[in-house]
């Protein structure tokens, strides 16, 4: 983590959290000269907590940190809210609602696929049990508030995982966290009760006539404004299911 002065770029502090994180595409499960992959993957957020301001960071190692960026980017309070690996922990977004801080993780699972055709690039099945998770942290202490458990894929299929590495979106009262399993779900921010449940992994008809079809939920999370929810669907990088929709959901 790196704090740069705006007036003139000069680096005013930098932390580092795991040495020797060396990694890259090219690194395979056994390399000695390989890091285990535990990137900061998203933007850290500043948020204020008991009149002081906060720096909070979720790393793929499965961790959330709260910084004091006034103290050298000192750690505050540290907790684990996933398992972490390579495309495991917090991958691409938290959100907080100026009480809690919530993170969702990836954790994904995946085996080798034998005898596969060679004509599939993807070369790993996704585990349809294992992964997944949202935890709401309080932004004072650390201390979890609530934690909403993954829930498995139903019925399993091929590129399907309960997997949560889509960034988190958060509104009044509500949590939005999409899943590698084509499911867009609304959390409540008191207790973590799913609130809403759709499944965008299914054919759409679509406004400009193009055939459309869900999949994967990944990387950006729902975007929210005047009373609409946007969510784009399909992700097949990672072993994912493929889809090429943006869904707009009314009131």
């Amino acid at each position: 983590m790196v704090a740069l002065a705006l007036k003139n770029g000069h680096i005013v502090w930098s932390r580092q959290f795991t040495a020797g994180d060396i990694f890259n595409g090219a690194c395979g499960a056994r390399n000695p000269n390989c890091g285990p992959d535990y990137d900061f993957g998203s933007s850290a957020m500043l948020v204020r907590s008991g009149g002081k301001t906060l720096l909070l960071a979720g790393q793929k190692s499965g961790i959330v940190y709260a910084l004091d960026p006034d103290r050298k980017g000192e750690v505050v309070w540290q907790t684990r809210v996933g398992k972490g690996s390579t495309n495991g922990g917090v991958q691409w977004g938290m959100a907080s609602d100026g009480r809690n801080v919530y993170a969702a993780v990836s954790d994904v699972v995946r085996t080798a696929r034998p005898n596969r055709d060679l004509a599939d690039l993807r070369d790993r099945d996704l585990d349809t049990q294992q992964g997944g998770g949202l935890t709401a942290l309080r932004l004072a202490n650390g201390s979890k508030a609530w934690y909403a458990v993954p829930r498995p894929c139903e019925p399993p299929k091929p590129g399907c995982s309960p997997a949560q590495p889509a960034a988190v979106t958060a509104i009044a009262g509500v949590i939005f966290s999409g899943s590698v399993d084509g499911h867009l779900r609304a959390y409540s921010s008191e207790n973590g009760e799913v609130l809403w449940d759709f499944d965008t992994a299914r054919e759409f008809e679509t406004v400009n006539r193009a055939k459309g079809h869900g999949g994967s939920i990944d990387g950006p999370g729902p975007v929210v404004v005047n009373g609409m929810v946007f969510v784009n669907s399909g992700y097949s990088r990672q072993a994912g299911m493929p889809g090429n929709v943006l869904l707009a959901f009314g009131q």
